[in-house]
């Protein structure tokens, strides 16, 4: 990629050739490249690339799109394509922080769609619209495999349990504060773009922040082991025979 690097000048800005506007420096770049050298076919690497930009502009602009093909020697029509399918890339610019309430079924049935209808209320939004001050982009999001505490609110992908209307408006307003909030099932809050450079694939040190599971995941496996309960040997489980394979 030694030509695609001559288009970037020594401190970082784009050149003429480049598409106008991006926060995308020379660092960036290197670690885009970096990330597509981790996989033997490295437009594979689209996924974790789209996050880092995201986490450097605030979103997938048309620049990132175009960088990332030239790394990955695709098209742009493909970055798009794949950048348009995922609900977790974002083609508006994000806010300080990314709320998610779910609203599929149990989180639903349970409140979230009060919750939902709230926030949007307090926030002065609608569904993926950014409040006014930029602090809180809120979105209705589908399940995020959490069923045991519905209904749930994620902050940047971090979890806030068995919520309610009341508890909701009171997170917000703490984020819009630049108060400390820390996810009962993990870390403190930082930023989204924080968290997006985290999904890219470069940690922040910070995994081993808060309990690695709560107490209503963990149920059925003290139930289990209080009653001795063990998954079968598969060298226990017959073949099945030709007559039932048919």
């Amino acid at each position: 990629m030694s030509g695609f690097r001559t288009h970037f000048d020594n401190t970082g800005g784009v050149g003429p050739d480049d598409p106008a506007g991006t926060r995308i420096d020379a660092s960036t770049i290197a670690e885009l490249e970096e990330l597509a050298a981790r996989y033997p076919e490295k437009r594979s690497a689209l996924l974790p690339m789209l996050h880092l930009v995201q986490s450097v502009e605030g979103r997938v602009t048309p620049a990132a799109i175009e960088i990332c093909a030239r790394i990955l020697d695709i098209t742009p029509a493909e970055v798009n394509g794949v950048a348009t399918f995922y609900t977790m890339y974002k083609r508006k610019p994000m806010g300080r922080h990314h709320v998610g309430v779910c609203t599929t079924s149990l989180c639903a049935i349970l409140g979230g769609d009060e919750i939902a209808a709230a926030l949007e209320q307090h926030l002065g939004v609608g569904n993926d619209e950014t409040s006014e001050d930029g602090a809180i982009t809120f979105e209705r999001v589908e399940c995020n495999a959490a069923c045991d505490y519905a209904p749930v609110v994620m902050v940047n992908w971090e979890f806030f349990d068995t919520m309610t209307p009341k508890k909701a408006i009171e997170l917000v307003d703490r984020l819009r504060s630049d108060e400390v909030v820390v996810s009962p099932r993990g870390a403190t809050i930082t930023s989204w773009r924080e968290a997006e450079r985290v999904l890219a694939g470069f940690p922040d040190g910070r995994a081993d922040e808060g309990p690695a599971a709560g107490t209503q995941s963990l149920l059925g496996l003290k139930l289990a082991e209080r009653n001795g309960w063990r998954a079968p040997d598969p060298a226990d489980v017959p073949a099945p025979s030709q007559e039932e394979g048919k």
